[in-house]
């Protein structure tokens, strides 16, 4: 493809996701459709390092408004901190460029209505990498509620497992701290309510939700200040050797002597300020019932649902990671009330979430995939599941039933509770 017509992409955010999906793996594989010209981080080791990964030569900046005034992007891919996302996505579409973001798409009521604002005035469009609706699994699940096969859903349980190494990791990071990424009720179960929103074709309504730190943080048995100078790594189940990651020692390690953000911090620090013991009652406003969950310290990967419908079940229990062997493919249990039971195996593909990496990147990308699943998600998509967030942590810790209507409060003309497109 000549590259006048490709979309011309500026990175912001060159931590392990930014270099990785939307960097390497874009320039290697997206080529014809997307050319970088720009990379920014407040950190231009990090950055540096980051484009010496992706194999690309172009220019580093720290300050965003000027990467917009002397590149001109298309399009802007967001990969930093949580908090930060607003200030972005509103300064790129003021610029011209439409964006994709990281999930969650932002962290506050507040900053929700300033996105939804930016993009009504501008008319750039804003997606969401929801990646877990374009996996062949989480698509199948959707095809055959759709289909009807176990007439309406009335109740949903979904429960979802972090192990000792992915659910520590959020502890290491950034994300431990509820200013940065608004909790894991926001961070990571943003993915799991739009799955929910996705399947069930509606919008959450009330939640009541707990929620407690019960394992690390101040709970822990001994605390340093990182894995790497901790007089308990030989005692520690949790010690992190970033060194063994060649990536990850170079954008973390070196670069923390620019912002003193390290990557292997303790998990047992005692200002972590986030839960990692969750779990929901979640009210649609079709009236399905949720019963939710999120543990972060398990010795498995992954997640257990299951639809309950007028005419029988629909189940799934997934396994992304554990001590044992699982088959090459999902099985998908779905259970006639009056009938025989069906069983159906979706084969895994290849690619990050199982192949949904690939097809969102496809989706967003490329020209010509059809959409009849609906799992293309943009800004609406992004700020319901946000909201679910916010509720289930403002519900554990004032111990009442929270509304989305009551946190959303006025919607200025943006009639976000009001329609579903």
């Amino acid at each position: 493809m000549p590259s006048s017509s490709k979309k011309r992409y500026a990175l912001v955010g060159t931590g392990n996701r930014g270099a990785t999906m939307w960097g390497k793996d874009l320039i290697e594989r997206w080529a014809n459709e997307v050319e970088l010209v720009a990379v920014c981080d407040l950190n231009a080791m990090r950055a540096k390092r980051a484009l010496k990964y992706v194999g690309a030569e172009v220019p580093v900046y720290t300050d965003f408004d000027e990467l917009l005034r002397a590149e001109k992007p298309d399009l802007v891919i967001v990969c930093t901190r949580d908090s930060s996302h607003d200030d972005l996505i509103v300064k790129a579409m003021e610029a011209g460029a439409d964006v994709i973001s990281e999930k969650p798409m932002t962290t506050t009521v507040d900053k929700i209505k300033r996105i939804l604002d930016a993009e009504a005035r501008t008319g750039k469009r804003l997606d969401v990498s929801f990646n877990y609706r374009f996996a062949p699994t989480a698509a199948k699940i959707k095809e055959l509620i759709n289909s009807g096969a176990i007439g309406d859903v009335t109740s949903v349980d979904f429960h979802w497992y972090l192990d000792t190494s992915h659910g520590a990791d959020y502890f290491r990071r950034w994300h431990a701290f509820v200013e940065n990424s608004g909790s894991l009720f926001v961070h990571k179960a943003t993915h799991h309510f739009d799955l929910l929103n996705w399947y069930l074709d509606s919008d959450p309504e009330t939640v009541a939700a707990f929620a407690d730190l019960k394992h690390y943080g101040r709970k822990g048995p001994f605390r340093g200040e990182r894995c790497r100078t901790c007089r308990y790594k030989d005692e520690c189940d949790y010690y992190l050797d970033i060194s063994a990651t060649p990536l990850l020692e170079s954008l973390y390690e070196d670069p923390s002597t620019v912002d003193g953000y390290v990557r292997d911090a303790c998990v047992f620090r005692e200002d972590i300020d986030i839960p990692d013991t969750m779990v929901a009652s979640i009210r649609y406003r079709n009236g399905v019932n949720v019963s939710y969950s999120l543990n972060t310290y398990m010795p498995i990967e992954g997640h257990h649902i299951a639809f309950n419908g007028h005419k029988g079940r629909i189940e799934l229990r997934q396994y992304e990671k554990q001590n044992w062997t699982t088959p090459p493919a999902d099985e998908i249990v779905v259970m006639k009330n009056f009938g025989e039971v069906e069983r159906i195996w979706v084969p895994h593909s290849s690619g990050g979430h199982y192949g949904g990496d690939d097809r969102l990147r496809n989706m967003l990308l490329r020209s010509g995939p059809n959409d009849e699943l609906r799992q293309r998600a943009g800004s609406r998509a992004g700020a319901m599941s946000v909201l679910c967030g916010i509720a289930a942590l403002e519900s554990s810790r004032s111990g009442q039933q929270v509304s989305i209507a009551d946190i959303w409060g006025e919607d200025g003309g943006l009639n976000l509770l009001e329609t579903r497109p």
